[in-house]
């Protein structure tokens, strides 16, 4: 059974960092692409960043050149790296993982959410 477990969420100041981890357990097959999503109260669910199979990046607007996501395929593990944290930053951080299980039936594989809240 494929399980997502993501960590380092927090509060931290403006202008401050946080890394997100997701780190997964569990056989995916062809994994196609991971993602970070982030939803704000009363505001629909966002990409945020995602690194497909062949290593390319794709940010949404609101973080380029603040957010930076990698991966690293011996510790099963996708990370967010935040930097100059904003107030509007504030969510559940949704890992998410596209792959297929040994019937080759496709799926989105999605974390628990971390919480992380920027104070001004």
């Amino acid at each position: 059974q494929v399980q997502l477990a993501e960590s380092g969420g927090g509060l931290v100041q403006a202008g401050g960092s946080l890394r997100l981890s997701c780190a997964r357990s569990g056989i995916i097959f062809g994994i196609t692409i991971m993602g970070w999503y982030r939803q704000a109260p009363g505001k629909q669910r966002e990409l945020v960043a995602a690194i497909t199979s062949g290593g390319s990046t794709n940010y949404a607007d609101s973080v380029k050149g603040r957010f930076t996501i990698s991966r690293d395929n011996a510790k099963r593990t996708v990370y967010l790296q935040m930097n100059s944290l904003k107030p509007e930053d504030t969510a559940v951080y949704y890992c998410t993982i596209s792959g297929a299980d040994y019937t080759g039936q496709k799926h989105d594989y999605w974390g628990q959410g971390t919480q992380v809240t920027v104070s001004s």
